[in-house]
Order: C-alpha cells, then structure tokens, then sequence
C-alpha cells in the first residue's frame, strides 16, 4: 500500500485534525513515511493565523513538488487546514503540481478523496465547503508514541469553529461558526482513549470555554463546559484533565471553583490575554479588560495557588503606542507568568486590522518583540527556580526529545520534567524531587524511584 507523509503547522487542533487523517489512512492499510521525498502521498495540515506560516508550508510544498514529482509522478501532494479553507484553489493555481485541498469541515473525507486520486479517477480535488455535523465525523486516534509504545497522553477536539471575531483574527473565517459535540459523544471518545492507555486528555476548541453554549446552556449555575468536565471526570482510569485554548471570558465562577472541585482538573490555564492595555484590548474585539483579566488570575490563584498559567501576546498591533506597549509589560510583571507565546501581529487579508490606520513599522514589532520575550524569559525563569527542591507529581510520556536516554513528563502545573529513568516508566505517575531548572524545562532527582 501507499505511503503517506504528513507535515502539520499551527494549533493544537490542527496536530488532532491530522492525527485523525492519518489514523483513517493507516486503518486503510498506508503506511507513515518519515521523509516526503519517499512517500506516494505528501500532505501539509497548514495554518492561517500569521503569514510566516503560511509561507512555510508553500515553500515546503513547492521545494517538494519540484523533487518528487520526477521520481513519482503519480504522487497525491495535498493541503488542508486553514490555508486550504481560506485559499481553496488558488493554491492549485498557484502550485499545479498540487492534487488535493481539503478544507477544515472536510478532514474526514480526506482518505478518499486520496483513494480516488491514487486510483486515477479523480485528477484535481478541491473540498472546502461547509457541512453539518462535520464536528462530530472524527472520532479516530493514532496513538503510536516514540519507541513504537502507546501514548499516554490524547487530544480531543471537542468542538469546531469561532464566534468571537476578534479583529486580527482570519479563524472564523476559516474554522467557520461554533459547532459543539455532545458530551455523550466526547465522554464515550475519551473512555475508549483510556482503555487504550491514556491517563492524560486535552480537550480541545477554538474557544474551548465556548463549548455547548447554544446546543447545551447553563444548568443548575454550571455552563455545558464545566458540565462537560465533570461528566469526563467520572470516567474511571483517567488521572488528568486539560483543556485548550480558552477565552477570559469563559472564566465563570463556576470554572474557576471547578478547578479547586475536581481533582483531575489539572492546576494549569493558558489564558490568552493579547494585550495589557484597554484600549487595545478594544480595538481587538477582546471583550474584557486588563481589571478583569487580573481579576481572573486573583481568583484562579485562590482557589489553587500552585496553578501554572501562561498566555498568549500580540506585539506590534496597529496603532499600538509605547503607551500601549508598556502597559503590557507591566501586566507580565504582575501576573508573573510561568511562560507567554509572544507573537508578531502579522496582517490577515480580510480581517478588520489589516484595514486600521498606523501599521508599525517591522523593524519597530521587531524591537518590542525582542523586549517582550526577554521579559518572559526573566520572569520565568525565576519561577521555575523557585521549584528546585520541591517534590512534583508528573505523567511520565516517554523518552526526553533531547536525550532519549532520559525520560520526561510534565508536572499538573504542566512544566516539562526530564529525570534518569527507564521505559518502565512510561505512563506512570512519579514524584520526583526538582533538582535543577533550566529554560522552562525542570530536571527531576531519580533517587526518589529507588
């Protein structure tokens, strides 16, 4: 049977988009190729959220095209993802050596659509329309970890698409609407992943806090996420829970108390602030202002005062002042962040921040890019010395992608943590004693296993 190879940029919901693709192909019988230039089929899962990436996977499907068409030219090179939704078939026009684009709602007909392309009766596909019910068509996990072991750990996408419309955003246009499973549905995925090995589940949504809003609602004072959480909390065999990404403004009360409720709930959110400046928290559509974010970190921080939290941060928005800048600085230094992705704005065709006035200068989104992250860097890494000495609780997943001969897990607090120790403990819960910090990597005392 074929081969496929398949390269994946951006999110976390585009890793599960083709982990699902690529469990349809094996179950078909294709194997997984570790090189393009080797494989029958190419396909690179791309993202939309900033051009860079954009670029890449162009450039990646062109330098691929170029060298394995003149050793196979029966090979099916695709895309899909964002930029396959967002462009279509000017992608085929602008590379004809390309077969297939396969847009966000059309995952799950992607082995098809290569089936009949190898097979000589299709030349050209192009699927990105929209379909109902497309957010509950895949269910299929491909769960080979290093060393050929069973992961321990799984995402699950419990929903699809993006109501919010922030201004410098393209995902609701190509993520489409929020669509939301049912928690039947997500409850029965998450039982079968963990009679399959898995301790760990990630829940995963565009605005994951959004979850069931219109399809479920509130019920007894608990949104459907929170009732979602507590119905994956019952399952027997799981030890932890995440979920990703969300939204400050899915941070209820109810959320916040579930954290210090339920004992699989992991003390980690990754809250996406963008800014901390209020007048560009407006002109981003944000919904919510630097006071309320804080107060948000105040009360997760009462509840479990051991939480990791981390955030994303736009640097270099339109019409950002030094003002405006600053004030995200300053909104690093309270919070104190284990860690922050900070992100050169990058401007999206169509969204409503490609049209505002006073687009900063690159050499300017560079300077304060620069600034910010050395920032995060300093106050993380202060955080991360604070635990050396501290017993820590983590999920051993496998061998460290530094150094195979270690192993490496994270903590509930979700800091990675490497340690001398063998396959044995793979999927195991450990307390380690920290022994060192490095750059947002703890090191683990393996005296403690003895």
């Amino acid at each position: 049977m074929p081969s496929v190879f398949i390269k994946t940029y951006g999110c976390q919901m585009n890793e599960r988009d083709s982990e699902a693709v690529a469990a349809q192909l094996v179950a078909k019988g294709y194997s997984m190729a570790n090189d393009p230039l080797k494989a029958d089929v190419v396909l690179l899962n791309t993202c939309s959220v900033r051009d860079a990436a954009e670029q890449k996977a162009i450039g990646k499907m062109s330098h691929v095209a170029s060298q394995l068409r003149s050793k196979n030219k029966n090979a099916v090179l695709g895309f899909m993802g964002c930029m396959a939704q967002s462009r279509g078939r000017e992608l085929i026009d602008k590379l004809p050596d390309v077969d297939l684009v396969v847009g966000t709602q059309k995952f799950h007909r992607a082995a098809d659509h290569i089936e009949s392309l190898l097979a000589g009766r299709s030349e050209i596909v192009v699927d990105t329309e929209e379909e109902k019910g497309s957010e509950a068509t895949i269910r299929e996990h491909l769960l080979e970890g290093a060393s050929d072991k069973k992961s321990v750990t799984s995402f699950v996408s419990i929903m699809q698409g993006c109501n919010q419309f922030c201004t410098f955003c393209i995902v609701p246009y190509t993520r489409g609407r929020e669509r939301s499973r049912s928690i039947e549905d997500i409850v029965s995925e998450c039982r079968d992943l963990v009679e399959r090995g898995v301790k760990e589940v990630t829940l995963l949504g565009q605005i994951v806090t959004s979850y069931g809003r219109r399809e479920i609602g509130d019920r007894d004072g608990k949104s459907a996420f929170v009732q979602l959480i507590e119905a994956v909390h019952e399952i027997d065999g799981l030890e932890r829970i995440r979920f990703t990404s969300p939204h400050p403004k899915g941070y209820g009360d109810d959320l916040v108390e579930a954290y210090g409720r339920l004992p699989k709930l992991c003390e980690s959110a990754h809250i996406p602030v963008q800014s901390g400046s209020n007048e560009m928290l407006k002109r981003m559509h944000r919904g919510y202002t630097r006071e309320r974010f804080l107060e948000i970190i105040d009360k997760l921080r009462a509840v479990r005062p051991d939480i990791g939290i981390t955030t994303d941060i736009i640097v270099g928005f339109p019409g950002e002042t030094e003002e405006e800048f600053e004030a995200t600085m300053s909104l690093c230094r309270e919070v104190e962040f284990d860690n922050a992705f900070v992100f050169k704005y990058s401007t999206r065709r169509n969204t409503p921040a490609a049209g505002m006035d006073v687009q900063l200068p690159k050499e300017l989104i560079e300077e304060r890019h620069a600034k910010l992250l050395a920032e995060v860097d300093r106050i993380g890494a202060v955080r991360y010395e604070n635990q050396v000495g501290e017993t820590m609780q983590i999920l051993v997943e496998g061998p460290s992608r530094r150094n195979k001969a270690r192993m490496e897990g994270r903590t509930r607090c979700n800091r990675i943590v490497v340690f001398d120790g063998g396959e044995r403990f793979r999927g195991q819960l450990v307390d380690l004693k920290i022994e060192r910090a490095g750059s947002f990597t703890l090191y683990g005392d393996p005296a403690i296993l003895n």
